[in-house]
């Protein structure tokens, strides 16, 4: 599978620009995650790229990320790619098979609780973003409240990375996509 048809897939089932820039932001983290592993970049960033492009369409633990899977599985998704994304979701309990599986649900929580700590930074930067203000923000239980923290630190564990050095890893991997998320580098 290419970059470009997964992007169309997202985009036939995405309308909202969150669930778009969620998915860029995703598939930047997986690829940066890919080259450090020297893994498949390509592969690993379709993964980030769609693994919400249902969340509209099946909003809820018990359609998402199952019902989107035979959605790509008729598209001709590879099953490996399919495997991963649901991966994603800890409800639905999978075994990971790959550092691909554990990557996904490493970075898609964390990318975007990464995104929501720079979005009130006053210089809304990436490079503003440190551990520590990561951390602080995660006991705040009203700061980006559908995050469940628990996922946080369990993906960095699952990925056997410090939590510290994953954050600072998110951080900078996102960079390159910054002024698509609507941040700064």
């Amino acid at each position: 599978m290419q970059r470009d048809e997964a992007w169309k897939i997202l985009k036939e089932y995405a309308r909202e620009e969150r669930t778009l820039k969620h998915g860029i932001a995703v598939e930047a983290v997986m690829q940066a995650y890919a080259r450090e592993l020297r893994e498949d970049e390509e592969k690993w960033g379709i993964v980030g790229l769609l693994h919400d492009f249902d969340w509209e369409i099946h909003p809820t633990e018990d359609l998402h990320p199952k019902e989107g899977s035979k959605i790509l599985a008729a598209r001709g998704v590879p099953e490996e790619i399919r495997y991963a994304i649901l991966c994603h979701a800890p409800f639905l309990g999978m075994e990971y098979t790959s550092k691909m599986d554990r990557a996904i649900y490493a970075c898609d929580e964390l990318s975007g609780f990464v995104i929501a700590c720079t979005l009130v930074k006053p210089d809304r930067s990436l490079s503003s973003i440190e551990p520590a203000s990561v951390r602080k923000k995660m006991k705040d239980r009203a700061f980006a409240r559908a995050v469940n923290r628990d996922d946080l630190v369990k993906g960095a564990a699952d990925l056997g990375v410090d939590l510290d050095q994953h954050i600072r890893f998110v951080a900078e991997a996102l960079k390159p996509v910054a002024s698509q998320l609507g941040i700064n580098p």
